[in-house]
């Protein structure tokens, strides 16, 4: 059982601050994933492209992300979390100024891989850093401001894009309108890379490099003097702060939570999720919505994983990952289901689709979308943090590197019912795997998760 130090229970002021600059990160993410589905189709006539291209222009930021996410362990475990950050925000603004001059297609996936490396190193160090300074019984609330940022992003571009693609015609849209979207990017990767200059250090990072007067500065900055000690002490106990090798990951006592990392992170992805956020207009046109108001549509996505993403912070550490996985998967799986039988019966109008669409992503809003990064940046111990979160992070690029580049595809291919079917299925397995192997880690410390997993071994 855990328990609560009764000098801990005023809310972190200097780690809420620091969490909220750092999940700025999440911020970009959230932009990219929103702005190319504004952007999507003015590409698509700008040059031309057939489902095969169009799949490869949306995904090459995520080849970018997943190569990010792979270096971000090594880069971060040798040179700190804050400055492989910063260096994520350059990228990202790089990316972006590159994304809105392209006169070929070929400029414009090259600028996006750019700016996807910046997106896959925020994605993977951004809750990593705000795990590392979080007191246990707020880690997952504030782990999940990460996520917030995400849908933030998300929310706030779906408006920036339906914004600009009214400031002229459809003809200035495929000429110059998409590539405001993607510029206007520059805007929050500067923002972020001043920001990040406010932040310190993690204090597990600093005792990794033998840094204890470092470390207990920013402990006590957060927690108070002793809070501070008492935390500083409990990292000590362990005394295995030295870089591990990725060998280690695979010893029995470590199996279990990479396993569940690194299956966590692919579930976030194949279920479907970011299938509905690059491709959203596009899904609602097939519903018989024109350009505009398919537009509009993809706002109510927006709004609806915003708000629920609100609710998922109140809950993570109340309710607790485990039951806000179960719950959500549950509920995803039931309206994947239904959705697919709306574009598969045409008796079932298009209005009912829909508000099975927005209620599946406000299921996932609950669950995979914020407890995934919570769990994913906790559940390793500190040696081997930053390579192993690197690697689950790596997956979940991956996964969405394969979902967003096959959908067009599969919706030509199979259908666009089978395609939500197939999701459906996935999601099931989700249901399962959670029940069987997640364990509960709310409340905990980050030594006292790693001791769980020693424990078990």
């Amino acid at each position: 059982m855990t328990t609560t130090n009764p000098k801990r229970k005023s809310f972190p002021q200097f780690a809420t601050l620091y969490s909220i600059i750092a999940a700025i990160g999440g911020f970009l993410f959230g932009y990219d994933t929103a702005v190319i589905s504004g952007a999507i189709g003015f590409i698509k006539e700008r040059f031309d492209l057939h489902a095969g291209m169009l799949g490869w222009m949306v995904s090459s930021l995520i080849v970018g992300a997943a190569i990010g996410a792979a270096l971000s362990g090594v880069l971060s475990d040798t040179f700190g979390r804050k400055k492989i950050l910063m260096l994520s925000a350059f990228l990202f603004v790089v990316g972006s100024i590159g994304s809105a001059i392209p006169n070929s297609v070929t400029g414009l996936i090259i600028a996006r891989i750019i700016g996807g490396l910046g997106v896959g190193m925020a994605s993977t160090l951004s809750p990593l850093y705000i795990a590392e300074i979080a007191p246990a019984r707020n880690r997952g609330r504030l782990v999940s401001i990460y996520q917030f940022a995400v849908v933030t992003g998300i929310f706030v571009t779906f408006f920036i894009n339906a914004t600009i693609a009214g400031l002229g015609d459809e003809a200035w849209d495929i000429a110059y309108g998409w590539r405001w979207m993607l510029g206007f990017g520059i805007a929050p990767g500067v923002i972020y890379l001043l920001l990040l200059l406010l932040i310190p250090e993690t204090p597990r990072w600093l005792m990794k490099q033998k840094q204890e007067v470092r470390a207990l500065e920013v402990l006590e900055r957060m927690n108070g003097k002793e809070a501070a000690k008492s935390d500083l002490q409990e990292i000590l106990n362990l005394k295995d702060n030295d870089t591990a090798s990725l060998r280690e990951l695979f010893r029995p006592a470590l199996r279990i939570p990479l396993l569940v990392g690194v299956v966590l992170a692919i579930l976030q992805q194949i279920t479907g999720i970011n299938a509905i956020m690059y491709y959203a207009p596009e899904i609602f046109k097939q519903m018989g919505a024109g350009t505009d108001t398919a537009l509009s549509q993809t706002v109510w996505v927006g709004i609806v994983n915003f708000v629920f993403t609100l609710i998922a912070l109140w809950l993570i550490d109340k309710v607790g990952r485990r039951l806000l996985l179960l719950i959500g998967s549950i509920s995803m799986t039931i309206c994947l289901f239904i959705v697919g039988y709306g574009f598969h019966s045409d008796t079932v109008p298009g209005y009912l689709i829909l508000l099975f669409i927005l209620l599946y992503v406000a299921s996932f809003a609950i669950s995979l979308g914020p407890v995934v990064w919570v769990m994913i940046s906790e559940i390793f111990p500190t040696r081997i943090r930053g390579r192993a979160t690197a690697i689950a992070s790596l997956c979940l690029w991956v996964a969405d590197y394969l979902v967003s580049q096959t959908f067009p595809s599969l919706i030509e291919g199979i259908g666009t019912s089978a395609t939500f079917w197939m999701f459906a299925v996935i999601s099931l397995l989700g249901v399962i795997f959670c029940a069987k192997v997640v364990p509960e880690t709310k409340g905990k410390s980050l030594e006292q998760i790693e001791r769980l997993w020693k424990s078990k071994s």
